[in-house]
């Protein structure tokens, strides 16, 4: 990124924190820049669907969740190299950083299969035990400081998270996630990652 940008990026992030201190909030930028941008994007857009969109994230959630790499709760080898030399505020900074982002609205690829995961999402399946998602996550998907939004997130990255819920290989979240994702078929946990990709 040119200078002209990387102070843009500061003096935007400051307007939306001005609890934050400009200082705080250029290292942020710089790690965002040096790592982060890679696969996320600047601005928390990421680059694939296997990435998730951290654009108006809950601070802690991330900041939670940097931790858990860190200490190997969750597992993955990129993230987990990434976040080797992170301290403790650096990982509130950037927290902070991508929740002030702007979330977009993107477009369903499959709105039939959405209007499936519709149901599900916030009625649950009560033939089989499936919860519903929105009794925890919200109608609209934001979320809580403890719990994800997912409101605009990627349906692959969605998708492929319940099915590591599902498989006991992410482990580091709520335990309930375990129980419910097992329950899902691949249809339904198909159309709710469909669903979620088009709240906002």
């Amino acid at each position: 990124m040119t200078l002209r940008r990387s102070l843009f990026a500061v003096f935007a992030t400051v307007a939306l924190l001005p609890a934050a201190g400009a200082a705080d909030l250029t290292r942020a930028v710089e790690i965002v820049e040096g790592k982060c941008f890679i696969c996320h994007g600047a601005e928390g857009e990421s680059s694939s669907p296997v990435f998730p969109r951290l654009a108006g994230q809950h601070a802690s959630y991330v900041e939670r969740q940097l931790a858990d790499y860190k200490s190997g709760k969750r597992k993955n080898d990129t993230m987990q190299s990434m976040v080797a030399d992170l301290s403790a505020d650096d990982m509130r900074l950037l927290g902070m950083y991508f929740e002030s982002k702007p979330t977009r609205a993107h477009a369903v690829a499959d709105p039939e299969l959405a209007q499936v995961g519709r149901f599900v999402y916030n009625r649950g399946n009560p033939f089989s035990g499936v919860a519903a998602c929105a009794d925890c996550h919200g109608a609209a998907g934001h979320g809580t400081d403890r719990l994800p939004r997912l409101g605009g997130q990627h349906a692959q990255y969605v998708e492929n998270q319940l099915k590591a819920f599902s498989k006991r290989e992410r482990t580091n979240d709520n335990a309930v996630m375990h129980t419910i994702a097992s329950k899902l078929t691949e249809l339904e946990l198909k159309a709710v990652a469909a669903y979620v990709s088009g709240l906002k």
